[in-house]
C-alpha cells in the first residue's frame, strides 16, 4: 500500500468525480483509475461503488475514509520529522574521545573549528578507551580521539580505518605547590612514601602510569591514597595538596606557570605519549571530511 493510494482515495471521496480528482492528483484518468483499484485490492473489498454518476463509496469505503485520513496524516507527519531528523544527522558530527581528552585537547579544537561547525554540531561522547574505539567501529561515531602509546593496544583493521597525530603531550607527577613554589610532595625527600592519587586500572591514563612505574628503575617510594577513574577529580585532590597523580601537562601548565602547583619529580618520571584522531576510510558527511582535514593540517 502507498501513501499516493490513500491520498487519490480521499480526494475523490471529496471531488465525487474521477476526471477532477485525477486533475487535482495531476495524473491522468486512467492511471487514476488504476491506483484506486490498487487501493481497493489491498483493502481486499469494493471502496467504491460502479457505476454511472457522482461518485459513492461503498459502506466499506465511508468505514475507511476517516482510517485513510489519519494514516495520510501520520504518514506525512512521520515523514517530514525523517526528512528533519536526516538533515540534523548531515549537520552533526559524532566524535568519541575520553573525558580528559574532551577537556582539554577537543576544548582547544572547539575554538578552531568554529568556523567549519558554523550551523553544524559536534557531538561529543565520553567513554573509555576501548569504548570510544567500539562507537567507531559500529558506526555511531565519525571519529575516534585516543591516546597512543606503546603500552595501549588499539586494534583497529588498517584496511578499514586511518588516522592522523593531532596532539602529543606527557603525563606529569603533580603536586601542589608551597608558598615558595616547590612541590608540596617531592620524590626522593627523607626517603618517605609519597601519598600516591592513582588511577582506576581500566583508565588508559592509569595504564600508561603503571606501565611506567613498573619498568622504571627510578620509580620512587609510592604510598596510594586514593584510587580514581577520572584525571579532573585528581587535579582537584593535587590541588587540596592530598599527594602526587601524574596529570596531562596540558592540563597544568598554567598552574605550574602560576606555581600554584609543581612537579614531584624531574623529567624520567614524566610519561610521553601521543594523541591519534581515528576515522573510517569510507567517505564521510561533508562536514565531517571538513573537520578532518582542519584538523590533519594542524
Amino acid at each position: 500500500m502507498q501513501l499516493k493510494w490513500l491520498e487519490d482515495f480521499i480526494v475523490l471521496a471529496q471531488e465525487r468525480s474521477y476526471t477532477r480528482a485525477a486533475e487535482l492528483r495531476h495524473v491522468t484518468h486512467p492511471a487514476f483509475g488504476r491506483r484506486i483499484r490498487a487501493l481497493e485490492a489491498w483493502a481486499g473489498t469494493p471502496l467504491v461503488e460502479r457505476g454511472g454518476g457522482p461518485v459513492t463509496l461503498t459502506p466499506a469505503g465511508q468505514s475507511f475514509l476517516e482510517t485513510a485520513g489519519h494514516m495520510a496524516r501520520s504518514l506525512a507527519q512521520s515523514h517530514e520529522e525523517l526528512q528533519s531528523l536526516a538533515g540534523r544527522q548531515a549537520r552533526t558530527v559524532t566524535l568519541a574521545t575520553g573525558r580528559t581528552l574532551a577537556r582539554t585537547v577537543v576544548a582547544d579544537w572547539l575554538v578552531r573549528l568554529q568556523p567549519i561547525l558554523q550551523n553544524a554540531e559536534l557531538c561529543i561522547r565520553t567513554r573509555a578507551l576501548a569504548d570510544t574505539v567500539a562507537l567507531l567501529e559500529r558506526g555511531e561515531a565519525d571519529f575516534s580521539l585516543v591516546y597512543h602509546h606503546p603500552a595501549l593496544a588499539i586494534r583497529l583493521d588498517a584496511r578499514q580505518f586511518m588516522h592522523v597525530t593531532v596532539a602529543s603531550d606527557r603525563l606529569v607527577p603533580i603536586s601542589r605547590a608551597t608558598a615558595q613554589g616547590q612541590a608540596l610532595h617531592r620524590f626522593g625527600q627523607d626517603h618517605l612514601p609519597v601519598p600516591y592519587l592513582a588511577y582506576a586500572p581500566q583508565l588508559a591514563l592509569g595504564r600508561l602510569v603503571e606501565d611506567h612505574l613498573s619498568q622504571n628503575p627510578n620509580a620512587p617510594r609510592l604510598q596510594r591514597v586514593v584510587e580514581c577513574d577520572s584525571a579532573d577529580a585528581h587535579y582537584e585532590y593535587v590541588q587540596k595538596g592530598l599527594g602526587v597523580a601524574w596529570l596531562p601537562w596540558s592540563m597544568v601548565h598554567a598552574d605550574c606557570q602560576a606555581k600554584r602547583l609543581a612537579p614531584a619529580g624531574d623529567a624520567r618520571m614524566e610519561v610521553r605519549f601521543d594523541v591519534r584522531l581515528y576515522r573510517p576510510k569510507r567517505r564521510l558527511g561533508p562536514v565531517a571530511e571538513a573537520l578532518w582535514k582542519a584538523l590533519a593540517q594542524r
